[in-house]
C-alpha cells in the first residue's frame, strides 16, 4: 500500500489528461482565490502603505546585506519552523500540518504528471502516505485539542463555523478519505475504494476551491508580514510603537527620577509577566 502509487490503477478507468487537468484547475483555484481574498481584504493594499509609512518614520537604512539576512531569518524561522508560536503544542501541531500538506501535494502532483504509465519510485507513495498521515495528526490534535474557540470559550468540538472552519474540515477530509481510498483500493475493495475516492476528490474539490471563504490565503500574507516587520524594527521604525529604553540607564535615571525611587537603581525585568501563566491555547 505505502509504496504503490494510488494513482496509476485509475489510468483503467480514468484517463491522465484527465486527472492533470484536474490539478492544473486546482492550482489555478488557489491562485484566483487567493488574488480575490487579497483584494476583498484589501490586504496587499494595507501592506504596502504600512511599508511607506515606517519608510517616514525610519531611523536608519537598513542596507542589502541586512535585508538578505531578515529574508532568510523569516525563511527559517516563522516559515520553515514556525517560531511565532510560543505554545510547544500549538507550533508543533501547525509543522506536522503544514509540512504533510507540502508533502501531500508535491507527491500528489509528481505522480500525477510524472509516474501514471511507468514505474513509480517508491519513495513517492511513501511520501505521500507521510504526508496524509502528519496531515491527520496535526489535524485531528488541532480540531480536538487546541482549537481556541473550544478551549476558550467554552463550545463543543461538533460545533461548527462554516468560513473559520472549512479549511481545517475540508482538510481533514481531504486527507481522510485518501488513506481509506488507498487502503481499500491496496486489499481489492473495488466498490468502496471508489466512494472514497469520489469523497476524496469532492472534499479536495471544497478545499481548494474554497479558497476564497477559507483561511488558506493567509499562508502567502504571513511570510511578507513578518519579514516587514522585522526590517521596520531594524530601521528603527519600530512600526510607530515607542522605544523601550534601559530602566538601569543613569541617563534615564536623570530624564525620569521616578524610576529609581519606586522601582530600584536596576529595576527588574517585568515584560515577560503576561508569561507567568502557561499558554494553554494560542
Amino acid at each position: 500500500m505505502i509504496t504503490t502509487n494510488p494513482f496509476s490503477e485509475l489510468t483503467a478507468f480514468i484517463p491522465p489528461i484527465t486527472m492533470q487537468v484536474y490539478v492544473i484547475i486546482m492550482f489555478l483555484l488557489v491562485i484566483g482565490g487567493t488574488l480575490l481574498d487579497t483584494i476583498h481584504k484589501k490586504s496587499a493594499k494595507y501592506f504596502f502603505e504600512n511599508a511607506e509609512r515606517d519608510k517616514k518614520k525610519a531611523s536608519r537604512e537598513v542596507g542589502s546585506g541586512e535585508k538578505k539576512a531578515l529574508l532568510i531569518k523569516t525563511i527559517t524561522n516563522e516559515v520553515l519552523t514556525s517560531s511565532e508560536f510560543s505554545n510547544p503544542k500549538r507550533r508543533l501541531s501547525h509543522l506536522l500540518t503544514m509540512w504533510g500538506f507540502v508533502l501531500f501535494v508535491a507527491t500528489t502532483a509528481i505522480m500525477i504528471f510524472g509516474y501514471l504509465k511507468g514505474d513509480t519510485p517508491a519513495i513517492l507513495p511513501l511520501l505521500w502516505h507521510l504526508g496524509a498521515l502528519m496531515l491527520c495528526i496535526g489535524g485531528y490534535w488541532f480540531w480536538f485539542s487546541i482549537r481556541v474557540d473550544v478551549a476558550a470559550e467554552g463550545k463543543r468540538w461538533h460545533q461548527v463555523s462554516p468560513r473559520s472552519d472549512m479549511f481545517i474540515l475540508s482538510l481533514l477530509a481531504t486527507c481522510t478519505f485518501a488513506l481509506i481510498w488507498s487502503f481499500l483500493q491496496s486489499v481489492g475493495s473495488a466498490t468502496a475504494a471508489y466512494v472514497f475516492f469520489f469523497l476524496f476528490i469532492m472534499a479536495a474539490t471544497m478545499l481548494f476551491g474554497g479558497v476564497y471563504w477559507s483561511k488558506f490565503a493567509h499562508m502567502f500574507f504571513k511570510p511578507a508580514a513578518a519579514y516587514q516587520k522585522k526590517v521596520a524594527w531594524a530601521d528603527g521604525s519600530r512600526e510607530g510603537l515607542p522605544d523601550v529604553p534601559d530602566l538601569s540607564s543613569a541617563e534615564v535615571h536623570e530624564r525620569f527620577p521616578d524610576i529609581p525611587q519606586y522601582m530600584g537603581k536596576n529595576p527588574p525585568e517585568m515584560g515577560a509577566g503576561i508569561r507567568r501563566e502557561p499558554a494553554r491555547h494560542y
